[in-house]
C-alpha cells in the first residue's frame, strides 16, 4: 500500500468506486478494516469532492441526505485520508489460507489424500500451530502491570508457560526476577480448634486462599528497598572478595522472587516488589483468539508437512513407508523452520564471542 499526494492532502491508494442508479442514496463499500468515522475519508462524485454535510456514514455505508439523490451513471468514489495500517503482518499467513492451500495441494484425485473433510484439516492445522508455538514459532507475548499491595498478578487467559519476569528500574532497565525455589504456596486446609479438618456442605475440604508459608515469606522486608540496595558497590566488593563461601548463584541476586500458583491462576511476588512495574513474558498456544491464528511464512512448509503426517498416521490402510516418509519430512521441515526463525546474525554472534576474548574473522 502506498500514498499519492493530492492538491492539499494525502490519500491512500485503496480508494473504491460505485456507480449510482437513478435516485440511489446509499452506497456500500467493502474496506477492511472499515473507516471509523466520516472524517477518515473524502467522497467524490464524478471526480468532484462533495461536502461532508451532504451524506452520513456508518460501518462502510455512505448515505446521502434527502435532496442529494444521485443520477443514473454517477460515479461515487471514496478515498481514505487515514488508515490503521497493520504493520508487519505480511510476514504471516492466516489459518484459513493455510487450510485452503493444504486442500488445494494435497487433497483430491491422484493426490496424497483422495478425500477429507475441511473440519479434519482445520483440527490438525490448529494442533500443529499449538505444537509449533511451544518451541518453534515466535509465540512470546508480554504484559506489563504495576504490582498491587496484594503482591499478586493474574495469569493471562492464554498462558502456557513463562519465559521471563522482570521489574523496571528508573532507567528503564529490566531486572530479572527469579523463581522462589525454597518456598511455595501449598494448599492450606482449614482446621477447627481441635485441629480437625473443616468441610463444605458437599463434604469437600475447605481451603484458605493463601498458605501461612507464603504469607510469612512475602512479608519479609519493608517493601521500601531501592536500587542502591540491590546494586551498590559495597555488595559487589564483598562478593568479589569471596566472603560468601558456598554462595549459590541462583540465590545471589536482590531483584526479588516470584512463585506461580498454576492451580489458582496467580503469580505471587515477594514484598520488595510492591508497587514496582512488572513485565511478564510468556508463551501462548497461538490459537487463543482469531487474530492470533497466524503462522510465519518461514514455517509455512513445516505446517503443511505436519498436517500431512498427522492425517496419514491417523488413517487405516495407509502404507507404512508413506507415513515414515512424511514423518521424516515433518522433522526436517520443523528443524529448518527453527533455524530460519532463530534469527541468528553472524555480526551479532561475532560481537558476543569477541567479549569472550575469542579472535573471530568473518
Amino acid at each position: 500500500m502506498s500514498l499519492f499526494t493530492g492538491t492539499q492532502r494525502q490519500y491512500y491508494d485503496n480508494s473504491q468506486q460505485r456507480t449510482a442508479s437513478a435516485g440511489q442514496t446509499a452506497f456500500t463499500f467493502n474496506f477492511s478494516p472499515a473507516p471509523s468515522t466520516a472524517s477518515d475519508f473524502d467522497i467524490f462524485v464524478n471526480g468532484s469532492e462533495v461536502s461532508a454535510s451532504t451524506y452520513g456514514y456508518s460501518n462502510n455505508v455512505v448515505t446521502f441526505t434527502s435532496g442529494n439523490e444521485k443520477s443514473a451513471g454517477d460515479v461515487i468514489t471514496l478515498k481514505q485520508k487515514t488508515f490503521s495500517e497493520e504493520l508487519g503482518n505480511y510476514q504471516y499467513i492466516k489459518i484459513d489460507d493455510i487450510i485452503n492451500n493444504f486442500i488445494i495441494n494435497y487433497v483430491g484425485e491422484d493426490k496424497l489424500i483422495p478425500k477429507i473433510k475441511r473440519t479434519d484439516v482445520s483440527f490438525h492445522v490448529q494442533r500443529g500451530m499449538q505444537e509449533f508455538s511451544y518451541d518453534t514459532l515466535r509465540s512470546e507475548k508480554s504484559q506489563e502491570i504495576e504490582i498491587p499491595p496484594s503482591l499478586k498478578m493474574k495469569l493471562p487467559h492464554d498462558y502456557v508457560n513463562y519465559v521471563k519476569l522482570s521489574w523496571k528500574d528508573t532507567s528503564g532497565i529490566e531486572r530479572v526476577i527469579y523463581p522462589a525455589i525454597k518456598t511455595s504456596n501449598p494448599k492450606a486446609l482449614l482446621q477447627d480448634g481441635s485441629y480437625d479438618y473443616l468441610f463444605n456442605s458437599d463434604n469437600t475440604l475447605l481451603e484458605a486462599s493463601e498458605s501461612n508459608t507464603w504469607s510469612t515469606y512475602k512479608a519479609q522486608g519493608d517493601g521500601n528497598e531501592t536500587e542502591a540496595d540491590t546494586n551498590q558497590n559495597a555488595v559487589d566488593q564483598v562478593l568479589a572478595e569471596g566472603r560468601r563461601y558456598g554462595l549459590e548463584p541462583s540465590f545471589s541476586q536482590g531483584n526479588g522472587v516470584f512463585y506461580i500458583d498454576n492451580t489458582r491462576g496467580f503469580v505471587h511476588f515477594s514484598s520488595d516488589l510492591n508497587t514496582k512495574t512488572i513485565t511478564l513474558k510468556y508463551i501462548s498456544d497461538g490459537v487463543a483468539t482469531e487474530a492470533e491464528k497466524i503462522i510465519h511464512k518461514l514455517a509455512e512448509d513445516a505446517i503443511y508437512k505436519y498436517v500431512a503426517h498427522a492425517i496419514l498416521s491417523a488413517r487405516t490402510l495407509v502404507p507404512e513407508y508413506l507415513v515414515a516418509r512424511f514423518k521424516k519430512e515433518k522433522f526436517a521441515a520443523i528443524r529448518k523452520a527453527k533455524l530460519r526463525l532463530s534469527n541468528l546474525k553472524a555480526e551479532e554472534l561475532s560481537q558476543v564471542l569477541r567479549n569472550k576474548s575469542k579472535v573471530i574473522k568473518h
